[in-house]
């Protein structure tokens, strides 16, 4: 048992933290006077119910008006679950719970291994590593270790619980349409919302989906395939598909620094195309004519033809051959 005190909303008495504070004066809450805990409150997981003694038992119950309104003690709430592969939407139902009201004290149910798998199924995470992750929620004040599947009025009374808080979406057994039918019945509902596109059905999901990746990234980090329960052949598999994405991945990369070269090489802007473009301008600066358009550089009137001497006829050259 422990006798260690949690800061709660709205307590009274001594806060672990500011030292001892005198009950005298301390009146009834309201939303507008409750504080809520800081983080620093929280130095410690929150408890399990075996290591607390039993709580005292209410003199009369508490009206979903006057828990909205605010109470001098907290009103219990109790949430419950299997919390496998605890997840932002587990910590987010938690989170709906402990602010249904101004001065709430959050007790969380979680069920264990053999009724899981009786009622659900096979867990990713053992009963102790589910028990544990919840404790550790900032949310969460008190953890029952094995929950049952269906809250009856003994167990609301054992714990003194004063409302329970679910989805509002009817959840089925065996025997029953909703196993929380009688408790909104009774007006000690609480409803919570689910948070999309989160679930623990959702993460396995997506492990199977990318089984093999999944496979091939313990396998090179040092698990053996008994650990990871692969056959030979699966495990040859994995690893000659690893070696090909290994070779594919070097020649994509070799083939990019060729395909970069070569481009840097022939491209537009690569060095042949800068090379022929200096030798074109060499050639045109040595070859280059200094008559241009008819006009001597440097003159501005225009060169006069070269005059030719006439030339002499045919005749003449044979005249002057027989002479």
């Amino acid at each position: 048992m422990t006798t260690r005190k949690r800061l709660h909303h709205g307590d009274c008495g001594e806060d672990d933290t500011n030292g001892p504070s005198p009950k005298k004066g301390c009146t009834e809450s309201t939303p507008s006077t409750v504080k809520e805990p800081t983080p620093s409150t929280v130095k410690e997981p929150a408890p399990y119910s075996r290591e607390l003694p039993p709580a005292h038992p209410r003199s009369r119950a508490i009206t979903l008006e006057e828990a909205r309104h605010g109470t001098t003690e907290p009103v219990r709430v109790y949430a419950d679950g299997i919390f496998d592969l605890f997840h932002n939407g587990h910590a987010r139902q938690l989170m709906q719970a402990k602010n249904a009201f101004p001065n709430t004290y959050l007790l969380v149910g979680v069920c264990s291994d053999e009724l899981t798998r009786q009622m659900k199924g096979l867990t990713v995470n053992s009963e102790q590593e589910r028990y544990d992750a919840v404790r550790h929620c900032r949310y969460v004040d008190e953890v029952v270790e094995n929950a049952p599947w269906v809250v009856t009025p003994e167990f609301l009374e054992e714990h003194q619980i004063d409302f329970v808080a679910h989805d509002a979406l009817p959840y089925k057994s065996s025997d029953s349409e909703d196993v929380y039918g009688w408790v909104k019945q009774q007006g000690k509902f609480v409803a919570t919302e689910r948070t999309e596109g989160i679930s623990t059905s959702d993460l396995i999901a997506r492990i199977v989906r990318d089984y093999d990746v999944y496979i091939q990234r313990n396998l090179a980090r040092g698990y053996t395939a008994k650990e990871l329960n692969v056959g030979f052949m699966k495990e040859k598999e994995l690893q000659v598909r690893s070696k090909m994405h290994d070779i594919k991945e070097r020649c994509e990369e070799k083939s990019k620094d060729l395909v970069a070269g070569f481009i840097g090489l022939f491209g537009k802007e690569g060095k042949i195309s800068e090379f022929i473009q200096d030798q074109k301008e060499k050639i045109k600066r040595a070859f280059g004519s200094p008559v241009q358009d008819g006009r001597a550089s440097g003159s501005g009137s225009p060169t006069p033809p070269r005059r030719e001497s006439p030339s002499r006829s045919d005749g003449d050259r044979d005249s002057e051959e027989s002479s």
